[in-house]
Parts: C-alpha cells; sequence; structure tokens
C-alpha cells in the first residue's frame, strides 16, 4: 500500500457504550500501529452519550468518525451503514464491548492480502480459540445456533455466529442491497446473501468477559437470530414481517379466546360485554407484542408514541375486521355456501389489510 492510503475502516455498531470508547480506542491504535486505518462509529443514538464520547476523541484523532444514528436501532443494519461510509479498501466489523481480540486484526487484514481472500473470519470454535468464561447453557445454545446456521450457509464454517470479521469492502457494498439487516448476525447474512461462495478463512481467538456495560444478548435478540434464519430460507416466498404479523395474529386469536372463556363460561359475565374485553385484549397484545418483534427496528417508545399507536392500530384492525367479515359473506353468496373457503379467503384479506396499514399508519410515521 501506498503510505499515504487509508488501509482498513474498523465499523463499531455501539449502544450504550460510553465507557468502553476510549479504551477501545487506545487498543486500536496499539494493535494497529504503522497501519493506516479508522475507526467508524456506528451508534444508535445511545442514551449514555456514547455518540458524544466517540465525538471527543474525534476532535483530537482524525481517524475516529461517528454516525449517530436517529430512529433506527439493529447491529446488522448498523454495520451496512459502517461498512458503506468508508473509502478504504478493506473494513473489519468488531464490537465496542471489548471482548473481541484486537490484536488479530493485523494478522486478518494480512492473511486477506496474501491468500486472494473475500473474508476472514475470527472464530471461537477453530483450534486455538475459545469462549472464555461462557456458562454450560450459552454453550449449548450457541453451538445449537451455529448448526442451524450451517444449515443455511451450506459451507463447512466452524463459526457462522460470529460478529468479529474483515471482508473487502468492494464486496460489503455490492452485496448491501441484497441483506435483509435483520438481527445481530452480519456475516451470516453477508455469506448467503452472495450469489457465488465467498473465499473465507478462519483465525482463533478467545472471546473476553464484559468490563463494562451491559449484555444484548437478550430473548428477543435471539428470536431476531431465527427470523434471520427464516428470512434466508422462506423470506423471498413470504417477507418475514408478513409471516411474524400473522404469527402473532394467530396468538391473538388464542388469547381472545382465553378470555372470553374465563369470562363468559368461568365468571358469567355477559356475553357482549366479554367479547368486548376479550377484543381489546387481543388487539392489546398483538399491539404490543408486534411493536416488540415485527417492528423491533422502528418500535414506539414512550407513552405518547405508545398510545398512538395503539388508537390507529385498533382503528385499522377495525376496518380488517369488517373487510374480513364483508368478503367472507360476499365470497359465501356467491359460492353456494363454501363456508369454509370463504372464511379463509376473508382471513387472509384482513391480515393484508391491517398489515399493510398498520406498517404505515402505525409504525411508519415516527
Amino acid at each position: 500500500m501506498t503510505p499515504d492510503l487509508l488501509e482498513l475502516a474498523v465499523v463499531i455498531p455501539t449502544f450504550n457504550e460510553r465507557a468502553n470508547v476510549p479504551t477501545l480506542i487506545a487498543k486500536l491504535d496499539q494493535a494497529l500501529a504503522g497501519r493506516h486505518w479508522e475507526a467508524i462509529f456506528v451508534d444508535d443514538d445511545s442514551p449514555d452519550g456514547t455518540a458524544e464520547a466517540a465525538r471527543e476523541i474525534g476532535r483530537l484523532d482524525s481517524r475516529v468518525r461517528v454516525i449517530q444514528r436517529i430512529g433506527r436501532r439493529g447491529l446488522s443494519s448498523a454495520c451496512i451503514e459502517g461498512m458503506c461510509a468508508t473509502a478504504a479498501p478493506i473494513v473489519a466489523v468488531i464490537d465496542g464491548d471489548l471482548q473481541h481480540d484486537e490484536t488479530l486484526l493485523p494478522a486478518m487484514l494480512d492473511l486477506l492480502r496474501r491468500d486472494d481472500l473475500d473474508v476472514v473470519i475470527g472464530s471461537r470454535f477453530v483450534d486455538g480459540g475459545g469462549t472464555g468464561d461462557w456458562d454450560r447453557d450459552r454453550v449449548a445454545k450457541s453451538a445449537l445456533a451455529t448448526r442451524l446456521s450451517r444449515r443455511v450457509l451450506k459451507a463447512d464454517l466452524s463459526d457462522p455466529m460470529s460478529g468479529f470479521f474483515m471482508i473487502r469492502t468492494d464486496i460489503a457494498r455490492r452485496l448491501a442491497p441484497e441483506l435483509s439487516a435483520i438481527g445481530f448476525k452480519i456475516l451470516l447474512d453477508l455469506l448467503t446473501a452472495s450469489p457465488i461462495p465467498l473465499r473465507f478463512a478462519e483465525l482463533p481467538y478467545t472471546f473476553r468477559i464484559r468490563s463494562e456495560g451491559e449484555s444484548k444478548l437478550d430473548h428477543v435478540v435471539a428470536m431476531e437470530y431465527l427470523i434471520a434464519l427464516y428470512d434466508r430460507m422462506f423470506g423471498r416466498f413470504v417477507p418475514v414481517r408478513f409471516a411474524m404479523f400473522s404469527a402473532i395474529g394467530v396468538l391473538g386469536v388464542g388469547i381472545h379466546m382465553g378470555v372470553l372463556t374465563a369470562m363468559f363460561v368461568g365468571l358469567g359475565v355477559q356475553f357482549v360485554l366479554s367479547e368486548i374485553v376479550a377484543t381489546l385484549a387481543a388487539l392489546t397484545f398483538n399491539f404490543f407484542l408486534n411493536n416488540t418483534l415485527t417492528y423491533r427496528d422502528r418500535r414506539l417508545k414512550g407513552w405518547r408514541q405508545l398510545a398512538d399507536g395503539w388508537v390507529s392500530f385498533a382503528v385499522i384492525c377495525s376496518v380488517g375486521a369488517v373487510a374480513n367479515v364483508g368478503i367472507a359473506a360476499f365470497l359465501y353468496e356467491m359460492r353456494d355456501g363454501a363456508w369454509a373457503a370463504s372464511a379463509l379467503i376473508g382471513v387472509l384479506v384482513g391480515a393484508v389489510w391491517n398489515y399493510a396499514l398498520s406498517s404505515k399508519f402505525t409504525w411508519g410515521r415516527y
């Protein structure tokens, strides 16, 4: 490389990692001594001031840049924005929690150049790597996720769940329009989006213990991973958001019938009142679960947004219910008593209506 040219960009997706920012920059400075690099913090508007902490360092060190995202969240989408924002020919992704081994970056860079590879992956599961002090339950969950990933990936990769890797920037930019940006495993997204298999190598590292901040590996993140796998396997047939919206709708039917049975049969409450309460309970359940899962990347926050969202969702679903019943009744008359088919078509039309309108007017306004 010409001495003046930028060699490497290190993309660091962050959320509430303020305490780790100066330490990570110091570690990168030491690990990449003699290299021409930049660090791009892509921060999802952390309330702890992560972006501001990175900007303060950036005033003194021009290698440090910040992308502060407003109204958008998600590790995968943050990585995509960071990878597309650099002029460096090679880009690495590393977590902001100091659990990845930044001293591996020079070896990854040299290997990527020398062996004409597309991707070099930091692996916890090849000889010499390790998961540190993970408990048995987390090791088992990771092993299961890895096996599921391999079914989608169809490649002999030991750690497809790795969030620590390096890739040629032109490949990342070329694949960006095809990426689902769902969940937190961007590597799996990149590898499965490529129309031709990417040439890769793995280097071992040991996963460190988090010293500052809180882990982001909650149950919702695990659910996002399963959603990402579904999207890669079946998303071209049924969009993942619609599948999730419909699945939650089915759960809502169960909530409706449970509340109705408890009130009408169990407590002897008048049927109409029981039906109203059951409808409101199911609608509220569907709204909050969709807000948490289906629209996690643009979920509503604060009492005002949630109240407005609930009202608009209720109105949309009410109109959807009318459309459901009206179309089912019309088809029943037209098809001379084919009640089951008519009902199913009515349900489908109602579901599409609810999904399309709520995507735009409930979760698309903020």
